[in-house]
């Protein structure tokens, strides 16, 4: 007997072809594709699908999930857009490995506004033991990804300055050792201390050792290259895989708010790259807002030495009026705040910081500076970041894919949280047809999975994992917005992990059967 049985459903496969009429049926965690229609097959559960789209399970190749999930596993937010699995560790901001779980918890400090905190005590070190976290005992497939930030707190400690020699070869066994325990390759946020302090060399090398193990590089670039060009900081995300080899993913790729050059520029740069022979893929989020810790504005000064730098620079007068002179404007502007935790400061949530200044009487910066204090740094703000108007031309481009990099705390976060794949098919392919709906589930199915190296996941193939979403094409909707974040999508009525019910009628049923996917794993 069959443990699942989908039927009568219009099968979209993951590879961008049209669909076709017929069922899904799973066995043994495996799936096989019948088309047309089967009667008088016995199974444990089956489910009409008549007049909806049955595809593979969405791949979010930028989620900070990798702590908050551990204490709300039934991840509402996103198992209710149809994500069946995420890609953590991004940024350059990892949770794993560490040699002490003094430096694990001072490095959760310092990113809190980003990723939050676990629930429980960090009490893991290796990346092993990190992904043993996750295995059924949330909702979605966890997949990992080494952050550079960690690599060099264990090679070089919290300082600005190179490594020696001999701390690069200590850094790259670090990258090996957490590949061969199943990261899927390296990260980096270079506008994240202490990542940030990274050199391009330094990058280089690490990403030979990386590409050596089958892994990818996905970046968050470097934003203090903007001074010579508009696109400097990604073209250094392309010299990285053009000396090391590696494939290169550009993640959160678009035209800024400012408009910045022309988007035709950015686009060229991933085609010209990859005409060269260079693998170059990205990631964008179909929203106009940007989003993440606001201490991303502060100098990279202020954080050298880590949070209890960050904290003294807080507090020093000195240090305050050379920060308020380097911060720049727009990070004070069209910015909202959220994620306050003490009760006097919740007033302040959602709203911009300079109309919390001036309810404070303080200078915008002034006022930003004392509120991270009392907060201990944990704020989140999101942002105007992102050009509208250019934003359809990097969600239908063959060589980009959609990611949430969602936030998943404070009362007004990025309405991307919630509905990030939903408003792909609502708004890009229903209403204003930017991309046909074949080639938008293309996009967050096989693509991220073939960009990740998934071997058996991202497609709706006989001998694939069954994670499967079921949606009504013609009601499949997102409410987030601004003003009001947090809405669960509609129209997704079944989500299906590892060929378990997780969503059914658009409920969540309770069933926590994800598992962490290691790179050269077999992941059952």
């Amino acid at each position: 007997m069959l443990d699942l049985l989908i039927i009568n459903g219009e099968i979209i496969d993951g590879t961008g072809s049209p669909g076709f009429k017929g069922s899904i049926l799973v066995k043994d965690e495996r799936i096989t594709i019948e088309r047309g229609s089967l009667t008088n097959i016995e199974a444990h559960q089956t489910i009409d699908a008549t007049g909806q789209v049955v595809c593979p399970g969405f791949i979010d190749l930028h989620s900070h999930a990798g702590l908050t999930i551990l204490g709300e596993p039934h991840h509402d937010p996103k198992i209710r857009q149809g994500v069946t699995t995420e890609l953590v560790g991004i940024d350059g901001i990892s949770h794993a490995p560490f040699k002490t779980q003094d430096e694990l918890n001072r490095y959760i400090w310092l990113d809190s506004g980003l990723n939050g905190y676990p629930p429980m005590p960090a009490d893991w070190l290796t990346v092993a033991d990190l992904l043993s976290k996750y295995d059924n005992k949330v909702a979605i497939n966890m997949a990992y990804i080494l952050g550079n930030s960690p690599v060099r707190i264990w090679g070089v400690g919290w300082n600005d300055r190179p490594p020696t020699d001999n701390e690069l070869e200590n850094m790259k066994s670090v990258v090996r050792e957490a590949m061969e325990e199943g990261a899927w390759g390296l990260s980096t946020g270079l506008d994240y201390p202490p990542g940030a302090y990274a050199s391009t060399e330094e990058l280089i090398s690490l990403s030979e050792t990386a590409n050596d193990l089958g892994g990818i590089y996905h970046t968050h670039t470097r934003a203090s290259l903007l001074s010579q060009s508009h696109l400097a900081p990604w073209e250094e995300a392309v010299k990285i895989g053009r000396f090391s080899g590696i494939p290169v993913h550009l993640t959160h790729y678009r035209q800024g708010a400012q408009g910045l050059g022309s988007h035709l520029d950015y686009l060229g740069l991933v085609e010209d790259a990859r005409t060269e022979g260079i693998d170059v893929t990205f990631d964008c989020y179909p929203y106009p807002y940007s989003g993440t810790t606001i201490t991303i504005g502060l100098p990279h000064w202020a954080k050298d030495g880590g949070p209890e730098r960050l904290m003294a620079a807080l507090r020093d007068k000195n240090d305050r009026s050379r920060m308020k002179n380097e911060i720049a404007p727009t990070r004070l502007k069209n910015n909202w705040l959220t994620n306050f935790t003490k009760e006097h400061n919740k007033r302040y949530e959602g709203r911009l910081i300079t109309d919390i200044a001036e309810s404070r009487g303080q200078d915008p910066a002034d006022a930003l500076f004392d509120l991270l204090l009392d907060e201990n740094l944990s704020i989140s703000t999101v942002g105007l970041g992102t050009n509208p108007q250019t934003l359809p031309a990097f969600v239908a481009h063959p060589y980009g894919m959609i990611a949430s990099d969602a936030i998943l705390f404070g009362e007004y976060p990025n309405p991307r949280t919630y509905g990030c794949f939903p408003i792909v098919l609502s708004e890009f392919v229903r209403a204003e047809q930017h991309l046909r709906l074949p080639e938008a589930i293309r996009k967050m199915t096989s693509f991220p999975a073939q960009r990740l190296g998934l071997p058996d996941r991202g497609l709706l193939r006989d001998g694939f994992r069954p994670d499967i979403v079921i949606f009504d094409p013609k009601s499949v909707k997102t409410y987030a917005t601004k003003d009001d974040p947090k809405h669960y999508p509609v129209g997704i009525n079944y989500v299906i992990v590892n060929g378990n019910v997780v969503i059914r009628n658009g409920e969540n049923t309770g069933v926590l059967t994800g598992r962490a996917l290691k790179r050269g794993h077999h992941n059952t």
